[in-house]
């Protein structure tokens, strides 16, 4: 029997088992209920991301609140900040200013491969202050470095180098959407769960939060590549020579790209002085994906600007909103907190987080989509915060926001590993050789950040 016909017959039984007035069961025991059905309709690709979110709220709607309850979670501003970057981004992308950006940034190697392995890595973090979409990213950044790495070929083998480049891709792509607040829609969605305990966070205290951790771990993975890929000595003048060729076939800063250049700039100079004017991000977005629009200033019309716009996800990511809120609600978090507490009930409040971290890294191995994994582990993670002494709830969710973002092991971690290994330049054993350090590298980077940092 098909695989979705199974999961999809499995779900079903524990919704007539758990819902259907055969049985008086806990509310907080359907909420757990409800979370394992979204998920295995989730993991399971059983529908579209998007049916399985209107089933969702079909379940939300008849067993936990009102319709108009959970339809109040497709308004809320963090969704519609969605809405703006996936508009914002894709003018950037479309100009070409995005591929003029990433051509730029890897000439700073001067044509070295070592340093071209560095720049590409730092090219992620630029792009994600720009295009809040890992896949947008990914594909842009992949695409870009497949056409040099054909050129390369020619003149001498560049195997190590490719491991390296296209590995970095599928690491730095979720990595990087986690510096700034709008990096990618689960870090948009965890700005959202974060602002709520922490009200006066913002652009800029998120950006002093993870900037240090992260590009300390950038340095450590360039060089455990070095190490374990070493990269071949290419011929500088030849690869500085095909940069200059890719960045002349784009011709002049055009007119368009100038535009887009100006509304990016306002757009990011609004988000960092947040304090300062108090509009809030969300409405700097909504501002600024207008203004790609309007006649004059803008660079496309709105008929193009729309397909631009993923609805589907806008619904899943509204649905990862109402799981966390329908978990709160409940009781359902607090019931699962205190169970893990009392197991833990005679230990360190260290002990407890580092716990709370390994599992997280562990869980992650077998969740492709990052969004449904945070909807769980976030609340969690700030519940548990609230009930441990030594650490504040926003230290602790932010040890596990950055455990669950990124996937070191396996191709099937997320659909930026699968775009960037389909190109060709790196193997699942590949993969798992610099994973299993990786990985480690970044759980003592997150442990060092929560003892001595945050």
């Amino acid at each position: 029997m098909d695989k979705k016909v199974v999961v999809g017959l499995l779900s079903l039984i524990l919704y007539v088992v758990f819902f259907l007035p055969f049985l008086d069961w806990d509310i907080k025991v359907q909420a757990a209920v409800t979370l394992v059905i979204i998920q295995m309709l989730w993991i399971g690709r059983v529908f579209p991301l998007a049916f399985s979110s209107i089933l969702l709220i079909l379940i939300l709607s008849f067993h936990f609140f009102s319709y108009e309850e959970t339809l109040g979670y497709i308004s809320t501003d963090i969704v519609w900040l969605l809405f703006s970057t996936f508009i914002i981004s894709r003018a950037f992308i479309s100009t070409g200013l995005a591929s003029r950006v990433s051509l730029k940034m890897l000439k700073l190697s001067g044509g070295s491969g070592r340093l071209l392995i560095l720049f590409s890595f730092i090219l992620m973090f630029v792009l994600s202050m720009l295009i809040p979409s890992n896949v947008g990213k990914g594909s842009l950044v992949s695409s870009v470095l497949d056409r040099l790495m054909d050129s390369l070929k020619k003149i001498r083998g560049v195997e190590n180098l490719g491991k390296s480049l296209f590995i970095g891709i599928a690491y730095l792509v979720a990595i990087s959407g986690a510096v700034v607040a709008t990096g990618a829609s689960s870090t948009i969605y965890t700005f959202g769960l974060f602002s709520e305990i922490s009200p006066d966070l913002n652009y800029v205290k998120w950006l002093g939060y993870f900037v240090p951790p992260i590009l300390l771990f950038v340095m450590l993975l360039w060089l455990l590549f070095l190490y374990v890929f070493p990269p071949e000595n290419i011929d500088r003048k030849h690869l500085m020579g095909l940069l200059d060729d890719k960045i002349s076939e784009l011709g002049k800063l055009s007119l368009p790209e100038k535009k887009v250049m100006g509304i990016m700039a306002m757009t990011i100079l609004l988000w960092a002085t947040h304090n300062w004017h108090g509009l809030s991000i969300s409405l700097v977005g909504l501002l600024s994906a207008a203004l790609t629009v309007l006649p004059g200033i803008g660079v496309w019309n709105w008929e193009t600007a729309k397909k631009a716009i993923d609805w589907d996800m806008m619904l899943f990511f509204a649905s990862t909103l109402m799981v966390s809120g329908m978990l709160i609600k409940t009781g359902a978090i607090k019931w699962i907190s205190d169970y893990l507490l009392s197991v833990l009930a005679s230990e360190s409040s260290w002990l407890i987080v580092f716990v709370l971290v390994i599992c997280t890294a562990l869980l992650r191995i077998i969740f492709v989509n990052i969004l449904g994994f945070l909807a769980i582990m976030i609340p969690l993670a700030i519940t548990i915060g609230q009930d441990i002494p030594d650490f504040s709830p926003l230290v602790v969710a932010m040890a596990v926001f950055l455990t669950g973002v990124p996937g070191f092991m396996l191709i099937t971690q997320s659909p930026v590993h699968l775009i960037s290994h389909s190109y060709g330049y790196f193997s699942e054993t590949d993969l798992l050789k610099v994973g299993i350090p990786s990985a480690l590298l970044w759980f003592i980077v997150i442990m060092l950040s929560v003892m001595f940092y945050w």
